[in-house]
Order: structure tokens, then C-alpha cells, then sequence
């Protein structure tokens, strides 16, 4: 059964970029890995598709970006704001 793995916490100044990594040793080749962001007081946010390569979440503003290369996948918020604390994180799905 494939599973991932990310980091527990990570934390940044506003204004510097921060990088957020999703390990999948084991993602089925059919698989794709869905990165979210829940904001406090609401609920869970799609914010994109993970690729192989890397590609600008256009959503976001230019802001985001997300990659993904054989058993990991990133997520690169660049200039993040007070407005961007949040809890992300991956998702397997087939």
C-alpha cells in the first residue's frame, strides 16, 4: 500500500520562501499526488496537481509552485504571507 510523507512543521518570516516536500517511494505509477492548504477557522483547499518537472500554480498568482520528481513532490511558496499560515499537505490520489 503506497503512503506519503511530508515534514511535521516548517515555519518561515513572511516575505521568504519556503519549501514544502511530499515523500512517495511507492506511488503506483497511475497515482497523483494533490497538495491542499486548510486555513484556520476553515476548511481543506485543493491548490494543485503535482507534475513531473515543476509548473506555476496560475491560481496563486504566480506565487506557487509544485513539482514532482520520481519518489518526491514539492510545493514552493514564494513571498508567502501573514495570510498563507496554514496547515499544508499531500494527498495520494489513484
Amino acid at each position: 500500500r503506497a503512503q506519503v510523507q511530508q515534514e511535521s512543521s516548517l515555519e518561515t518570516t513572511e516575505g521568504s520562501g519556503i519549501n514544502i516536500s511530499c515523500s512517495h517511494p511507492n506511488k503506483p505509477s497511475d497515482g497523483f499526488i494533490h497538495f491542499y492548504r486548510h486555513l484556520p477557522g476553515r476548511g481543506p483547499k485543493f491548490l494543485a496537481v503535482a507534475a513531473r518537472g515543476s509548473k506555476d500554480v496560475a491560481s496563486i498568482a504566480g506565487q506557487l509552485w509544485v513539482s514532482e520528481d520520481g519518489g518526491s513532490s514539492a510545493l514552493w511558496l514564494r513571498r508567502p504571507r501573514r495570510g498563507d499560515t496554514a496547515v499544508y499537505y499531500c494527498a495520494l490520489v489513484p
